[in-house]
C-alpha cells in the first residue's frame, strides 16, 4: 500500500455520460468531426435555399419593372430573364446535391447532380453567348466550340450514366 496515493494516474479520462464507454478516443472524435460535417452541410443547403428564395423574388421584382417600364419585349431583357432563371435552377440543383451528400444518397444520384448542374450550367452559358464580347471572331469561335464539346461531353455523360449505370453496382455503395 505505500506509495499508492504517490503513482501517476495512467486510466484514461472516462468517455462523457451517453457515449459508448468501448469507444476509443479517435472513435469518439471521429463521431464529433462527423456531426460537425452534417451541421456544415445543412447549414451549406440553407444557404443555398436562402439564395434560391432572394433569387427568386429578384426575378419577379425584374420583371414587374420591365413590364412597367415597357422594355419586357426587348430580346436582351427576355435574354436576361432566361439568364437569371437558369442561374436560379443551378442554385437548385446544387442544394439538391449539398441535400445528397446530407442524406448519405448513393454516389449514382449525386453523380447525376452534377451532371445536371453542368448541362444546365452550359446551356445558360450558350444562351447567354455574344460574340461582341471576345476580341475577335477567331476567340468567339474557340470560346463556343468549346462550350459546345462541354456539352456534348456532359451529355455523353449522362447518357452512359443512364445507359450502364442502371443495376451496375458501384465499388463505394
Amino acid at each position: 500500500m505505500s506509495g499508492d496515493g504517490d503513482a501517476p494516474d495512467t486510466e484514461p479520462p472516462s468517455p462523457p455520460a451517453g457515449a459508448d464507454p468501448s469507444e476509443t478516443w479517435a472513435e469518439r472524435y471521429s463521431h464529433t468531426v462527423g456531426r460537425f460535417v452534417h451541421v456544415t452541410e445543412l447549414a451549406a443547403a440553407t444557404v443555398f435555399a436562402a439564395l434560391f428564395a432572394v433569387g427568386v423574388v429578384d426575378l419577379l421584382i425584374q420583371i414587374f419593372a420591365a413590364v412597367r417600364s415597357g422594355s419586357i419585349t426587348d430580346p436582351l431583357v427576355v435574354i436576361s430573364f432566361i439568364d437569371t432563371g437558369l442561374l436560379l435552377l443551378i442554385i437548385v440543383e446544387v442544394y439538391q446535391t449539398v441535400l445528397a451528400y446530407v442524406e448519405e444518397n448513393e454516389t449514382r444520384r449525386i453523380v447525376q447532380l452534377v451532371i445536371y448542374t453542368g448541362v444546365i450550367a452550359m446551356v445558360r452559358k450558350a444562351i447567354i453567348f455574344r460574340t461582341g464580347e471576345y476580341g475577335s471572331l477567331e476567340e468567339a469561335l474557340l470560346a463556343a466550340g468549346s462550350y459546345a464539346i462541354i456539352i456534348f461531353a456532359l451529355v455523353a455523360l449522362l447518357l452512359a450514366e443512364r445507359s450502364y449505370g442502371g443495376d451496375a453496382i458501384m465499388p463505394s455503395d
